[in-house]
């Protein structure tokens, strides 16, 4: 049976599984982290400040959140290509040009979450921090320390956008094996090939992954209730 193959291929921990699962584990940690530090402290800026072109951010950033995935890499295709303006650095079709890729994916997400949790809290909570004098950097600490269980939940929001994207991986990774295959765009591979034992086995895999992240949202929560 493909189901069992597919149990077989990872419980015995077949060379080719831990390698793809480590690749995109690693790729969308890597592009999550990248992305969460600009996002943090844009969706902060967006939810406490009031400055020109405000509305208009936060507009960019929704569509940002509604474009294809395609869209993107195509946009980043034509950046990193040899033609592009950063061809010269020999991006495309590696690691690197993925995790570009998938951290523009995850930006949009990762600010407009934050900023809508943010703009949750008790307005006076930053005017009392002023008033006491609270430096820029404590001041976001507690900030944030308020609201940690909803800034966790937006960057685990990108994270899981990240890992489980099939067309920006695709486009400027190449799909190559041993070095930018990903969980997803080896199940789409493996798929129209007919071998499902892979990408069955690594179905499950990302399944395993969604579970844990969701787990540690959950456990978040309770343990903040």
């Amino acid at each position: 049976m493909v189901f069992t193959k597919a149990l077989a291929l990872i419980f015995s921990a077949d060379k080719e599984v831990i390698f793809i699962s480590m690749t995109s584990l690693s790729m969308a940690v890597t592009s999550t982290i990248i992305a969460a530090v600009p996002a943090l402290l844009l969706g902060t800026a967006l939810s406490i400040k009031k400055f020109p072109g405000k509305s208009l951010i936060i507009i960019i950033l929704n569509s940002l959140m509604a474009m294809p995935t395609v869209v993107i890499g195509l946009l980043i295709y034509s950046m990193i290509s040899r033609s592009g303006p950063l061809g010269q650095f020999g991006l495309l079709f590696t690691p690197g040009a993925i995790i570009i890729g998938q951290s523009v994916l995850s930006f949009p997400i990762i600010t407009s979450l934050v900023y809508s949790a943010l703009s949750k809290i008790d307005t006076e909570l930053p005017e009392t921090l002023d008033t006491f004098g609270t430096g820029k950097f404590t001041k976001l600490y507690m900030i944030f320390r308020e609201s940690r269980i909803a800034v966790l939940s937006a960057i685990l929001s990108g994270f899981g956008r990240v890992i489980g994207e099939v067309g920006v991986s695709m486009m400027l990774g190449g799909n190559i094996r041993w070095f930018t295959r990903t969980i997803t765009t080896t199940i789409a591979l493996e798929t129209s090939k007919g071998e499902f034992e892979l990408a069955l086995a690594l179905g499950l895999i990302l399944i395993f992954i969604s579970f844990i992240v969701n787990s540690l949202l959950h456990l978040g929560v309770k343990s903040h209730a």
